[in-house]
């Protein structure tokens, strides 16, 4: 079940759900607007051209207010909000079509699991010919939250868990199952 605006509300002020800073304004019928954080990251050039899954990534991490996403570049950026869901709440991120008209795909896993804390690292890709300012605050998507039918047994505690500023991928931490 989509949380209402109503539900929201209500948890944020019993406390169930935590966001913060959080402006009443960003509360939609069906959703919460998610603001640009200003820590942004790049991949490091690498001497082999090749990124090993096997090995730890490096990033070069850019704190600023103003972010200019060059053509066909992808960068990592956070949300200005730090989140605490509940064990029983899942979420996922959309972002802003308004954006997406203008070449910027905003992207994340697509899912928030039920017990993650931390700010949401954001993956963004221009696929349009120009280059795009962004601005920290900026309105950039949705989360959208769905009550599950019961407790999580397993709440997240996994690899990103209190995650702050424009994360990079922790693949290599992975166990894959054989």
């Amino acid at each position: 079940m989509i949380l209402s605006d109503k539900t929201i509300l209500k948890m944020l002020a019993e406390k169930t759900l935590i966001i913060e800073p959080l402006e009443k304004e960003q509360i939609q019928p069906a959703s919460v607007d998610i603001r640009l954080g200003n820590t942004f990251s790049i991949v490091e050039d690498s001497c082999t051209g090749i990124i090993n899954l096997e090995k730890e990534v490096k990033y070069k991490t850019i704190t600023s207010d103003t972010y200019i996403l060059l053509p066909n570049q992808f960068v990592l950026a956070t949300t200005m909000e730090y989140f605490e869901l509940p064990n029983n709440l899942t979420a996922f991120v959309e972002g802003r079509s308004s954006l997406g008209r203008l070449g910027l795909f905003i992207q994340n896993a697509g899912w928030v699991d039920p017990g993650f804390k931390g700010e949401i690292t954001l993956e963004l890709f221009n696929a349009n010919r120009c280059a795009i300012e962004l601005k920290a605050g900026r309105r950039v998507g949705q989360l959208v939250f769905a009550k599950m039918d019961d407790t999580a047994l397993n709440p997240y505690k996994g690899k990103y868990q209190g995650q702050k500023g424009a994360t990079g991928s922790r693949v290599f931490l992975d166990y894959e199952v054989k």
